[in-house]
């Protein structure tokens, strides 16, 4: 036996000791260690250790133990998102708040405006609340002008459709629900509805749709005085890119 062969026999009592990484690592030193690492046998052994029922069909994977090892056992990195099919510019979003039969809010909202945000906060408002809206968290803000102010004691409710100009379909986002929490330290009351998604995505549910009353920090706590609008959808985009794939799922009409 030559000194090669004999080295080699010492390599395969080895490789089989390794770990995944070490043994593709080896692959890596010479020809003859990658000859010999290549066997399927080793393959097979690190595939027995993570997944043994594998290892018990009566025939071997489509795949070698090597592909299939490689394939699953490695992390997978985030895949870039595809562009979205809708731009903000083929969109209008219909806002409606009502406290009891009285309307408060009621506006078309071209979906640039909401993409464009409130750029210039007006002065007077809470240091929470402008770290918020400065915060690298994606929302849609509006302002809301002119303002209007509603007795914390009142029930509102407010309604989100949105429509898309390149079908000419509608989709419902908030359907009257009430802003039943005040946040008190960050000036905002929040109302939140779970989307409804088109059959197509039958395994899509759960998420939901906030809306936020942005409000003035005036000393009276018995009066929310509305500057601004904020939609956000944090349970699942947190982009643009997102909250536009986010919509493109829902049910159009």
């Amino acid at each position: 036996m030559t000194k090669d062969e004999s080295f080699g026999e010492v390599l395969k009592v080895v490789f089989p000791l390794l770990d995944g990484k070490d043994l593709a690592s080896c692959m890596r030193v010479c020809r003859q260690w990658r000859d010999i690492a290549q066997d399927d046998y080793f393959w097979k052994c690190l595939c027995a250790k993570r997944w043994p029922s594998i290892c018990k069909r009566p025939s071997p994977p489509m795949l070698s133990y090597q592909k299939l090892f490689q394939t699953f056992s490695k992390r997978h990195r985030c895949r870039t998102l595809l562009p979205p099919r809708l731009s903000f510019n083929d969109l209008e979003f219909y806002i409606d708040i009502w406290s009891g039969e009285r309307l408060l809010f009621s506006e078309v909202v071209p979906g640039s405006v909401l993409q464009t945000g409130i750029k210039s906060p007006p002065p007077g408002i809470c240091n929470v609340l402008k770290i918020h809206l400065e915060g690298p968290e994606y929302k849609m803000t509006m302002p809301v002008e002119p303002r209007f102010t509603i007795p914390l004691s009142q029930t509102v409710n407010v309604s989100v459709l949105v429509g898309r100009k390149d079908t000419d379909k509608i989709a419902c986002i908030v359907n009257k629900s009430v802003f039943d929490y005040v946040d008190a330290t960050s000036f905002r009351a929040l109302a939140f509805d779970y989307l409804d998604f088109s059959p197509v995505y039958p395994f899509v549910s759960g998420i939901r749709a906030w809306v936020s009353l942005l409000f003035m920090e005036d000393g009276n706590d018995r009066v929310i005085d509305v500057f601004g609008i904020e939609i956000d959808f944090c349970d699942a985009a947190s982009s643009e890119n997102e909250v536009l794939w986010l919509l493109d799922m829902l049910d159009w009409k």
